[in-house]
């Protein structure tokens, strides 16, 4: 369908009110299996932004890589914070609606306000001692994600040296998740609970809402203890910085460290092997890869498929004109990075053949709100990765990679099951004895990877690990 604006949308900016447009529902069957085909055509019907119904309540989509660099980059003009939701302070936001939950918890990806500044500066500092690679505390989180993949993939081998295995549900999202009671600093396996909480509210099944609440509950527990006993971990790190946090905002802003350690590292995991094992054509994924570039691979991967397809909501703060259209003070505007990512003016200055990718990418945000954890993600996706690739000497797709079943969700697009047919390499002898504990012991000693995992006794007893131990005897 052509656009009704043209190429330039020279015609003018509509004023057309939000509310008035009837806009087209977005997340349908059709968005489900192809989203690409669903803002192609909005792009052509609209131009650069499109009216949207989300499950009822409408919104703009920004659909155009230069609209979203403008809203993405410009705080003032474009705040988050749903105190700044028109629609919702007048009361016309349905309280049951779907999505209103996940955007009420009210933690740093959400929060707009003087407050912001002051919380984000704490999560920088909570984060730099994961993020710096000389750092014991990042050293220790190598060897953790070392050894947490490589207690996966040993359990996949259980079922045989070769085997059909399905690598999302028993590795790329249990593994994010094991680490993520790593940063929080979890006491042995206690956290498994609450990751099998995080799960069911990632998965938004009859359970999520009293998944969520066991969820908050455990993390205002664990912040509890953090307060009283300080550890090398994360919420340790984040009081340090912050002290004046309410157990409460504590347990909010834990929340946001597994859901953002969990669903997306996951999905950039099994879209990053899609892209590896079922090459390009030319062999320049399994290049890249042969030489140690799984980062760059992984770059190309956000590029491409990105996990966080569309990022939380921010509101004009005054009306803007934007795209072909007029947004009024307080609408909702949703960027779409997928779509960006897809704009010809993005788009057709990408040379598809080349291993080395360009970084003006959106898939970590733009501007001062830039994921936070960008380099812990990446960290523990090339990490896990990497040792899939050394411990499979064969990795094969088990169904066509255009017949692999995906999920999407407002804001997540991922595999619902990387079914994968796999030959595992010889295990390497293992190391002899654990790295010295003794206070002279020097700060850059490498730790063993051995010495992050709980005792096996405690491991068994974990409801995780029988979890994963059940899939292998069902055969998933």
């Amino acid at each position: 369908m052509e656009s009704q604006w043209g190429e330039s949308g020279s015609v003018g900016v509509d004023g057309t009110r939000l509310e008035e447009l009837a806009p087209e529902p977005l997340l349908t069957r059709d968005y489900e299996t192809r989203p690409s085909l669903v803002y192609e055509r909005l792009r052509q019907r609209h131009g650069p932004v499109a009216p949207v119904d989300l499950l009822g309540v409408p919104a703009w989509l920004v659909l155009g890589y230069r609209e979203a660099l403008q809203v993405l980059q410009d705080d003032d003009g474009w705040p988050k914070g749903l105190e700044n939701w028109r629609a919702r302070s007048a009361g016309e936001v349905p309280a049951d609606w779907p999505l209103g939950p996940s955007l009420e918890v009210n933690h740093v990806l959400i929060q707009g306000g003087p407050g912001y500044g002051t919380l984000r500066t704490a999560w920088d500092a909570a984060l730099k001692p994961f993020q710096e690679p000389g750092h014991p505390q990042a050293k220790r989180l190598k060897a953790a994600v070392t050894a947490y993949a490589d207690e996966l993939i040993t359990l996949v081998g259980q079922g045989g040296g070769t085997g059909v295995a399905d690598l999302s549900a028993q590795f790329s999202r249990p593994l994010p998740l094991m680490v993520a009671s790593h940063l929080l600093g979890f006491p042995g396996s206690q956290g498994d609970d609450a990751l099998m909480d995080m799960w069911r509210v990632l998965d938004a099944g009859p359970d999520a809402e009293p998944a969520l609440e066991r969820l908050l509950a455990t993390l205002a527990e664990l912040a509890a203890v953090k307060l009283k006993e300080p550890g090398d971990d994360f919420p340790s790190n984040l009081l340090a910085a912050h002290p004046d946090l309410s157990l409460d905002e504590l347990a909010r802003e834990l929340f946001m460290l597994l859901g953002m350690t969990s669903d997306h590292v996951g999905i950039l995991m099994s879209n990053t092997v899609v892209e590896v094992i079922s090459g390009d054509g030319d062999g320049g994924v399994r290049a890249s890869l042969s030489v140690g570039m799984i980062r760059e691979t992984m770059n190309r991967v956000v590029m491409r498929k990105p996990p966080l397809v569309n990022f939380v909501p921010r509101f004009a703060a005054q009306d803007t004109a934007l795209g072909n259209y007029t947004i009024r003070a307080g609408d909702p505007v949703w960027v779409s990075s997928a779509a960006a990512h897809a704009d010809p003016l993005f788009a057709d200055h990408v040379a598809a053949s080349s291993t080395i990718s360009t970084r003006a990418h959106l898939s970590w945000g733009a501007g001062r709100r830039q994921c936070p954890a960008r380099e812990l993600a990446s960290t523990v996706a090339a990490v896990g990765v990497g040792r899939l690739f050394e411990r499979f000497s064969h990795l094969d797709l088990a169904l066509p990679a255009d017949q692999l079943p995906w999920r999407s969700s407002p804001f997540m697009r991922g595999l619902r099951s990387l079914p994968v047919r796999y030959e595992l390499a010889p295990m390497p002898r293992q190391r002899a004895g654990r790295p010295p504990t003794s206070a002279s012991a020097p700060e850059s000693a490498e730790p063993d990877a051995e010495s992050v995992l709980p005792a096996p006794a405690a491991r068994q007893r974990s409801s995780l690990w029988r979890y994963l131990t059940g899939l292998i005897r069902t055969g998933r």
